[in-house]
């Protein structure tokens, strides 16, 4: 372990003992506690900053900051990933709207490019803060009478079930990183260009149907990814070393940060909704 790495780690523990948005001790004060060059605690504290850990403010000092959520690759609505957490989740419908398919949602959702789509626009937040922006296609005719106000503060796969009939089976999504546009920076009170997470997700029902598209951008700054991996065995008994998530190379049409690949991730399902 480097001499950078071990004061990272003693940095953390540090951070233990203190509260979201308390300051930690100045560089100075460090570097004389842990007995390390300035230089090499600006260094650790650098990559902590980067990593999401710290917060740091000209002028004012370095400030612990919320820790990252956790985004399991399975199939949970927001809603119950939140409460899960401890947190209260809320959803914010920001557009609603109907429109043809085109070509391109068509062959998404599998259904004529003359169908009738509704279009949603929601922002998703956890305690009052916003945490993704996401905008969802579903055929019209799966969900006739759908208005704004049925999707407040509430989980659409369980408005689905209870209205509609429809249960969420099992989904596609690909996963890649990205950074914020104009519209999506204002809406998740960003600044603009701040590292996402893009997903484009569609969902089956339990008939066979493709129930809706989603595209949403998560905060990269508030989410990190986790996939439980387990062995993938062939027929012989041998170990193929496979992960539950079904890593793939693929072939997504959104916006990615530059040399970046998309990674696919072939699921059970995800979260979102």
């Amino acid at each position: 372990m480097t001499k950078q790495d071990d004061t990272r780690t003693q940095v953390l523990d540090l951070m233990e003992s203190l509260e979201v948005g308390q300051a930690i001790p100045s560089e100075r004060q460090l570097s004389l506690d842990l007995n390390v060059s300035r230089l090499t605690i600006r260094a650790a504290l650098d990559e902590l900053v980067r990593d999401g850990y710290l917060d740091r403010r000209h002028g004012s000092g370095t400030y612990v900051t919320e820790p990252k959520i956790a985004q399991p690759l399975t199939l949970t609505s927001f809603s119950e990933d939140m409460r899960r957490r401890g947190m209260v989740p809320g959803s914010r419908t920001l557009e609603l709207a109907t429109t043809l398919a085109g070509a391109r949602l068509a062959h998404r959702l599998q259904v004529s490019p003359a169908e009738r789509l509704v279009r949603v626009k929601r922002l998703r937040l956890a305690d009052g803060q916003p945490m993704a922006m996401e905008v969802l296609h579903i055929p019209e005719a799966l969900v006739p009478g759908l208005t704004k106000a049925d999707l407040e503060d509430r989980s659409f796969y369980d408005l689905l079930g209870e209205r509609y009939g429809i249960v969420i089976a099992s989904g596609t999504q690909s996963i890649e990183p990205t950074v914020t546009n104009e519209e999506e920076s204002e809406v998740l009170g960003v600044p603009l260009h701040t590292p996402a997470f893009l997903f484009e997700r569609t969902t089956v029902s339990e008939s066979g149907r493709i129930v809706e598209f989603v595209r949403s951008i998560y905060r990269g700054d508030r989410y990190r990814l986790v996939a439980d991996l387990t062995p993938q065995r062939s027929r012989n008994g041998r170990q193929a070393g496979a992960s539950r998530a079904h890593i793939r190379a693929g072939d997504g049409d959104g916006r990615r940060s530059a040399g970046a690949r998309a990674p696919h991730s072939r699921l059970k399902g995800e979260d979102q909704t």
